[in-house]
């Protein structure tokens, strides 16, 4: 992973070219105070204030500094996300102004994924330099954040199975001495039937798993986490077509989110009881796969009629959200990867957000504006409830009408959740499809930061 710490560092007073942030209303002014010299390299290289442009501007000797013209809120991460990929290696601050935010930006404009390339050895780090070195910190436990997501999503499904969720898992607790427990086995059939139903199809060394870590006072507040982690999803025996398939190692994109927030919980020490659920499975086809119309049990007990197998990750959800119940949580999050219905509705860039309780709403919601990082909140419908009814089990685990599949995927999961207890459900796409500055291609976070933000601001 990038080292991010070094490429933040305290301003004091070392030595530093300057980046100059000039709103696109104040260009004009800012224009008629350069040298002549100045505005006609500016008018040469067709710079006219536009939102976007950059330049490199001449200063005394072989002095320079850059430009960046930007009409970005100043509360934005993306602010100077473009200047690292646009200037050459060395150490830089801004000439005005705090850089906040920013910072992360430019963090994450420096991430790289070189699993399996060669790292491009042209490229040397840009620091730059912060007034506010208590803000560093979080700044880059952040951007480790949103990395470790990414990373994970990235790798493929012969690299990232359910043993290397559980190993993430173990990491995380062996540097900040947390408890990790993964169910397996009989164990695992016995106790999270639907666990076991779905990953069961697949080989030996994939086998299903629930992995939990526990971390923090017992005293603290209880919050539970839990993330999807269906590591290659094939559709089972309802298999999906190729160009569904082909994205799916991002399919535990909910697990990455999970780890991602539970690694910014513990490093900030935050007065927490931490209880980490990740169901691991790979949704595989075999003889032994199980198949639509079979009725599944479940740890709460209710029966499920299966009417689709690529429906798999409501079902090790459900299992997951019946064991945090078991330990009467204050709180509840769950990330997951769950439908192509959220994104049909609110496309990549919007986690469609589930909450049973107002307060955690609004919270949530306003985390989300505050730092940058959007959710769209959609209801819990009860209308759409009887979609669930079966004639045979006590629910279905997807309608087959068509309607609002988002919305009936996360009324099953509350028939899971824990009662009483407020909840949140984000139906996350963890796949960036097209790059912009600092976010490229590929694993993305969504509504990490957001979450994060919101358990800052009640326990921070």
């Amino acid at each position: 992973m990038t080292d991010f710490a070094a490429l933040l560092q305290p301003d004091r007073g070392q030595p530093a070219r300057t980046i100059e942030v000039v709103h696109p209303d104040a260009y004009e002014e800012w224009l008629k105070g350069q040298p002549k010299r100045t505005r006609a390299l500016l008018a040469a290289n067709k710079v006219t204030g536009k939102a976007g442009n950059k330049a490199i501007l001449p200063r005394d000797g072989e002095e320079w500094s850059a430009l960046l013209v930007c009409d970005e809120d100043v509360s934005s991460p993306w602010r100077i996300a473009s200047q690292p990929g646009f200037l050459s290696e060395g150490t830089y601050r801004l000439k005005e102004g705090e850089v906040g935010a920013a910072g992360l930006g430019w963090l994450l404009a420096q991430y790289r994924f070189d699993r399996y390339t060669k790292a491009d050895k042209d490229s040397g780090p840009r620091v730059l330099l912060s007034n506010d070195p208590a803000g560093i910190d979080e700044t880059v436990r952040l951007a480790e954040a949103t990395a470790l997501v990414r990373d994970l999503v990235n790798t493929g499904s012969s690299d990232m199975g359910p043993a290397e969720l559980e190993a993430e898992a173990e990491k995380l607790a062996k540097k900040h001495h947390a408890t990790v427990t993964v169910t397996r086995g009989d164990a695992l059939t016995k106790g999270y039937p639907m666990i076991d139903a779905v990953g069961r199809a697949a080989a030996k060394h994939r086998a299903p798993r629930l992995i939990e870590l526990e971390w923090g006072n017992p005293k603290h507040p209880r919050i539970a986490v839990i993330g999807k982690g269906v590591c290659f999803d094939s559709g089972g025996l309802d298999i999906k077509p190729a160009s569904g398939m082909r994205l799916m190692k991002k399919d535990m994109g909910g697990a990455a989110h999970a780890l991602a927030l539970a690694q910014l919980v513990i490093a900030a020490r935050l007065p927490l009881r931490l209880h980490l659920l990740i169901p691991a499975v790979e949704n595989a086809i075999s003889a032994d796969a199980f198949r639509p119309g079979d009725v599944l049990n479940t740890r709460k007990g209710l029966t499920v009629e299966n009417t689709n197998t690529d429906a798999e990750g409501r079902l090790v959800l459900g299992d997951a959200l019946t064991k945090a119940g078991e330990d009467k949580p204050e709180l509840v999050i769950d990330f997951a990867t769950l439908t192509g219905a959220a994104r049909v509705a609110l496309g990549p860039d919007l986690p469609a957000t589930f909450v049973n309780d107002e307060t955690l709403a609004t919270d949530l919601l306003a985390a989300g504006t505050a730092v940058h990082d959007p959710l769209w909140r959609l209801p819990l419908w009860d209308g759409y409830d009887e979609y669930l009814k079966s004639d045979i089990a006590d629910l279905i685990n997807a309608p087959d009408n068509g309607y609002a599949g988002a919305v009936t995927a996360a009324l099953f999961l509350r028939r899971f959740a824990p009662e009483g207890v407020p909840w949140a459900h984000l139906d996350t796409f963890a796949w960036r499809p097209t790059a912009k500055n600092a976010r490229p291609k590929g694993g993305e976070s969504y509504g990490l930061r957001a979450c994060w933000a919101m358990l800052k601001g009640r326990y921070g």
